[in-house]
């Protein structure tokens, strides 16, 4: 059993190039972020931006002692995308930016301040928000996560490197990839189709990139998952031309599947980009990721969601929940009880465990923030899986 049942059936992902305008939202939230925790890691940060044809509007709330030219962070950002150029119709140099940001709220700040917490008897860090997260692992691919979403972000990764690399001279910053996976008993046995849309010049003719995405893109990253029966389809359209913000209208938080696991498990709505860890839509999320990971990597399940609950201000969370979809080893309620046991859901103590006050956030605002063979992933570690393997028994 799986999460997707007996028999055959198809299942789709996507992902998105740093150049799409929603990413590149992320990617100016997440930099600001870094830029203020490079010299104030105690700092509260949640920032969005909107982006639309000569404009970036950047919002939200900071509570910091460094002050950081987000002008100039944000200009930088843009530029680093690849919109260096005013043809493309937004650049980084002639947009105008836009900025409007308050100190975070006291009324937030009473119940998530630890030095305020200090002096309280059994007063610690509380969240930072109310809400639901949900971490998800699966050990259908090396890196723990669904074939569909892994083979999307590399996609696009690629697509962003040979743009760079000037292997494809005429592509331009802005793309989109999505992976058909066909699935049978609940494992992948092969991709069934391929979608890519790159922007590009105008002199590119539509059968030029059809034939150098295929070569140069999809083959070297979908290798022996592709067959003979695989279809590719590369700008649907036949044109895209006019991309980035002038074309489409982009906010922070637009692509929270594409960040999370590609639509297999679920999500609790918030967003991760432009927050500082205080926030548990990003810390606990990220905590999910790890317990979920590890419960898979020691062998206790094939497949693992955890769920986690928290009210703003207080440090326990409301519940846990760990579900197997029927791929678990040993009975469930042990797995929960070994989660209980070995991983501390408190906010300050996943801020502690993970080390999340460092300036490592805008790398992981593209190509998924799960999945990634990066030591500052620090959710990425399977470091509890032996104890977990060993207390349960199995071998």
């Amino acid at each position: 059993m799986s999460v997707f049942g007996k028999g055959k059936i198809y299942f789709s992902s996507e992902s998105v190039a740093e150049g799409h305008p929603d990413k590149m939202c992320d990617m100016i939230s997440d930099s600001i972020l870094d830029a203020i925790y490079k010299d104030d890691p105690n700092a509260r940060v949640a920032v969005e931006c909107l982006a639309k044809t000569g404009s970036i509007m950047i919002g939200g709330e900071v509570t910091t002692s460094t002050y950081v030219e987000i002008q100039d962070v944000v200009r930088d950002t843009i530029r680093k995308i690849g919109y260096d150029d005013p043809n493309y119709g937004f650049d980084g140099d002639g947009c105008g930016v836009w900025l409007n940001i308050s100190k975070q709220s006291p009324d937030i700040a009473q119940g998530v301040n630890e030095e305020e917490a200090d002096g309280k008897e059994g007063a610690e860090q509380g969240a930072g928000d109310q809400g639901m997260m949900f971490g998800f692992a699966t050990n259908e691919t090396e890196e723990y996560m669904p074939l569909a979403i892994s083979l999307a972000h590399k996609l696009v990764a690629k697509l962003a490197s040979v743009r760079r690399q000037k292997i494809l001279k005429y592509l331009r910053p802005d793309g989109k990839s999505q992976v058909t996976v066909e699935y049978n008993e609940g494992k992948p046995v092969r991709v069934d189709k391929v979608v890519i849309a790159a922007q590009h010049n105008p002199e590119a003719t539509p059968e030029q990139i059809k034939k150098d995405i295929i070569r140069e893109v999809i083959k070297p990253v979908c290798k022996d998952w592709i067959d003979e029966d695989t279809e590719f389809f590369v700008n649907g359209t036949g044109r895209f031309v006019l991309g980035g913000p002038v074309a489409d209208t982009a906010c922070t938080g637009r692509k929270i599947i594409v960040d999370t696991y590609g639509g297999i498990g679920r999500h609790g709505g918030g967003c991760f980009s432009g927050k500082d860890p205080s926030k548990v839509d990003r810390s606990g999320a990220y905590y999910g990721r790890y317990v979920a990971k590890n419960v898979v990597a020691a062998g206790l399940a094939d497949m693992c969601e955890v769920q986690v609950a928290y009210c703003i201000g207080v440090a326990k969370p409301m519940s846990v929940w760990v579900n197997t979809f029927g791929t678990n080893k040993i009975p469930e309620e042990k797995i929960e009880k070994l989660v209980e046991k070995h991983f501390d859901f408190r906010p300050a103590e996943i801020i502690k465990q993970l080390k999340l006050r460092r300036p490592i956030y805008k790398k992981t605002a593209c190509y998924g923030h799960f999945g990634r063979d990066d030591p500052d992933f620090t959710w990425e570690y399977v470091d509890k899986a032996d104890i977990l393997k060993k207390e349960a028994g199995l071998k």
